[in-house]
Parts: C-alpha cells; structure tokens; sequence
C-alpha cells in the first residue's frame, strides 16, 4: 500500500491482516481526495478524523496532502499496531484513541471539518455512527444503504462496488 499524493507521496505502508480490515484502494483515496478538494478546497489547517482507523491510510493520506490535524479511532489492538508502525514509518506519531469507535464519539466533543467513515461493511452502524459525529463534512464509505435522514448528499460516487457518499448535516440536525 502506498500514499497517493502529496508529501510523503508514494511512501509504502504496512497492511493490516485481510481478515482483520480491508484498506482502502489507492483509486478510491484519489477520488476522495480528489473530490474533497473540489469541495473545500485548500486543506492547510482543517482537521480530519478516521473514525475506524484500520491501516491508518486515511489519516496518513490526509496528512501527506496539507490537513494539519488527524485523529484516528481504532477498536482492534492490531490494526492500533500498525497503524503506529505506518506513522513510525513516515516519521510521525499518531493521535491515535484505541476502543471502540461509537464510545469514543459519544464522549468527543470535538468538531472535525472532514469525518470519514468506513466501518466493517454489513455492521450496521453508519446511523449510529451519524448520530454522534461532530462533523462540516462527512465521507462515508459503504456497499449497504443507510438512513441519510438528517443529512443532504452532496455527492456520491461508485468505485466497483464500493460507495462514497459525501454528507452535510441538514440545518435542523446541527449541533
């Protein structure tokens, strides 16, 4: 696995056991990236968070192309390990909060203005998930549909199989 794009572009990472997550594709980070880009625009001093951290690819992603702040969840004491070693890797230490992801939220109070979301695919926790973010943006990547109730999608894409939805809290959900 490799970052994509920006400063620590085309630096090689470590992979967590299939078994245990499934990192993101390299052309789907591009797409993201690509598409975050074209809605926010400079990413110099906004914040991001990982909310199910797996490799740490997302995080790290972010980092190389200009997000100042990265935060990163991870329940699987593993997948915690790599995720270090990847930082360790490119010279950096993570914010790394190891549990379990909807605990952590509900008691965050923090605000990120990207969130993105990949939990195990057929968990079933994307609503529970939205309901305790803190969020400007939020990415959710997911093959099952999901109650967006409360949200407004700004845009979504399809990359064989796997979608991205982009989300805005609807104004009578802000918090």
């Amino acid at each position: 696995m490799i970052i994509t794009a920006g400063k620590y572009k085309g630096r090689k990472l470590l992979v967590p056991d299939e078994n245990i997550t499934r990192p993101t594709l390299s052309k789907v980070r591009m797409g993201v990236f690509n598409t975050l880009f074209s809605l926010i625009g400079n990413f110099d001093g906004k914040s991001f968070l990982d909310v199910f951290g797996g490799s740490g690819i997302m995080g790290l992603e972010a980092l190389s192309r200009g997000f100042e702040t990265v935060k990163v969840f991870e329940k699987n004491s593993k997948a915690a390990e790599i995720i270090k070693k990847n930082y360790a890797l490119i010279g950096l230490k993570p914010n790394l909060k190891i549990g379990d992801s909807l605990k952590i939220l509900a008691l965050n109070n923090e605000n990120f203005d990207v969130v993105y979301l990949d939990p195990p695919y057929q968990s079933g926790i994307y609503n529970a998930v939205l309901k305790l973010v803190k969020g400007d943006l939020i990415i959710a990547e997911h093959t099952e549909n999901f109650d967006y109730q409360n949200f407004e999608i700004i845009k979504q894409k399809n990359y064989g199989g796997k979608n991205i939805s982009f989300l805005k809290k609807t104004l009578n959900n802000q918090t």
